[in-house]
């Protein structure tokens, strides 16, 4: 009788062994799976920030262009005043995804984005002599924000490439 004892002692601690091993494996599987789907979510925000932000750029070089050719901007205005939209928006994402210095870096972004934007408005004499200056703060700054995403998303920042 003793020696059965024993062994179903054996058989339930085996079996609770075996439940808690494949539970703990369970749970760092799923950690581990939201993990990987929150950065997913993360990278292609920063992508969709970034992108809006170069359209951005784009459409405000565009409608400096338009007025030094004596042409109506307001088709490059209206591009631009979309882009803009929907890059508030997109910011919006981003502070619910990233890390601070992310969001800091971002915040910088959008106040460089919105110092070339208004010259972009202004009259056509000051935007010229200004828009190639606030394009390279918008740049620098959006190289910035690329170091501090790639940080947020634990990318290896040794092969970053500075463009010019």
């Amino acid at each position: 009788m003793a020696g059965q004892i024993i062994t179903l002692i054996g058989v339930l601690v085996g079996a609770l062994t075996s439940f808690f091993a494949t539970s703990m494996a369970e749970r760092a599987k799923f950690r581990r799976t939201l993990a990987t789907r929150w950065d997913e979510r993360k990278l292609d925000t920063y992508i969709e920030y970034t992108s809006c932000i170069k359209e951005e750029v784009r459409t405000a070089r565009r409608a400096v262009e338009a007025g030094e050719r004596g042409e109506s901007p307001a088709e490059a205005l209206a591009e631009m005043d979309a882009a803009e939209a929907r890059r508030s928006l997109l910011f919006e994402g981003l502070v619910l995804l990233s890390n601070d210095a992310a969001i800091e870096a971002a915040n910088t972004v959008n106040q460089r984005t919105w110092d070339l934007l208004k010259c972009a408005r202004g009259p056509v004499q000051e935007a010229v002599g200004r828009r190639p200056e606030l394009s390279m703060l918008v740049i620098e700054a959006l190289n910035a924000l690329h170091i501090a995403a790639r940080s947020d998303l634990f990318i290896d920042g040794s092969q970053l490439v500075r463009r010019r």
